[in-house]
């Protein structure tokens, strides 16, 4: 039998955090590779999580099993040299953005998009879906417009964005707030944070909120994208340690941090990051994409336009089917 580790045991944001925890990766790493040789697969598939997975990749090749990438490494964002090492060691990857086939053309590696997995999550949920009726009963909500808040799944970035979001929307009564819950998180968590403020929060069930939402205030990275196809206006909030800032902004080579513009390439939702993410601007910028608001019907057409780019859905059945013919071929 194969062991497994959580995601929550695993999961490190930013150079300093990295640091501070890299005996434990490095152990994590070889704890993989002990069970990987065990299961001993025809075909290795490495998802996403690129600093970990990059070093399995070259070791996988170097005991000859077959490697499959499916969610490619930010390659295009930072550190474009690791695309040498994935030309050597990956044998197929499959990307979900439109602009990355174009992007590993430049470097002659030839890649697969399908589409993006999200358009399929979202449409299974949609076919699973509560009423809107069923979710604010259930979570005691009121009538008033609902403005989600999505801080993260991390402690760090909880604890760094959560109460600068509290701050800028202190002053809005005429709508009620409520929190997407991380789901390996508790409440106990959230207390401290939010302990000063009439807000609820909800666990395990962020789609059934942004599906009654009005507008949101959303971390940086899928949930920008998810919020995007539930047709949600956003302001994007990011802020991390300074150190591991400074550090991104030298290495770091994309105009944009949120998938919404970056697949547009254009700014599409705004992006307050580091000093920018205050109060003042976020409650600024909210102020724009409520009812009412110059930028939120422009928002909102923009966002027909980004998901008719992401193509027909279906993707994740035709990678698998993409997948089982490169094994048999």
């Amino acid at each position: 039998m194969v062991q497994m580790k959580h995601i929550k045991d695993l999961a490190f944001m930013g150079f300093i955090e990295v640091l501070k925890n890299i005996k434990t990766i490095f152990k994590n790493i070889d704890f993989c590779k002990h069970d990987i040789l065990k299961f001993n697969p025809d075909v290795l598939v490495l998802i996403d999580y690129p600093g970990f997975n990059l070093r399995i990749a070259s070791w996988a090749k170097k005991n000859n099993i077959r490697v499959f990438y499916y969610i490619s490494p930010q390659v295009w964002a930072w550190k474009q040299s690791r695309v040498f090492q994935i030309k050597k060691n990956v044998e197929k990857m499959y990307v979900i953005l439109p602009f990355e086939k174009d992007f590993y053309a430049q470097f002659e590696y030839q890649v697969e998009y399908l589409g993006h997995p999200l358009l399929d999550a979202i449409e299974e949920y949609r076919k699973n879906e509560d009423s809107r009726i069923e979710f604010i009963q259930k979570n005691k909500l009121n009538s008033q417009s609902i403005i989600a808040l999505l801080p993260g799944s991390r402690k760090q970035e909880i604890i760094a964005k959560l109460p600068i979001m509290l701050d800028a929307i202190k002053k809005m009564n005429n709508f009620q707030f409520v929190i997407a819950g991380a789901p390996s998180l508790d409440e106990q968590f959230y207390q401290p944070l939010i302990q000063n403020y009439p807000i609820k929060i909800v666990f395990a069930a962020t789609y059934d909120l942004l599906n009654v939402s009005h507008a949101a205030l959303v971390t940086s990275g899928t949930a920008t994208l998810e919020t995007a196809l539930f047709k949600v206006p956003q302001v994007v909030c990011y802020k991390t340690s300074w150190i591991s800032y400074i550090i991104a902004k030298s290495l770091v080579k994309i105009k944009y941090i949120s998938l919404v513009n970056l697949i547009m390439g254009k700014e599409v939702v705004k992006e307050l990051i580091q000093n920018e993410c205050n109060a003042e601007n976020i409650y600024a910028d909210l102020q724009l994409i409520i009812e009412g608001g110059q930028k939120r019907k422009e928002m909102l057409n923009l966002y027909d336009e980004l998901i008719n780019q992401l193509g027909n859905g279906g993707a994740s059945q035709k990678i698998a089917h993409s997948m089982l013919k490169t094994i048999l071929s």
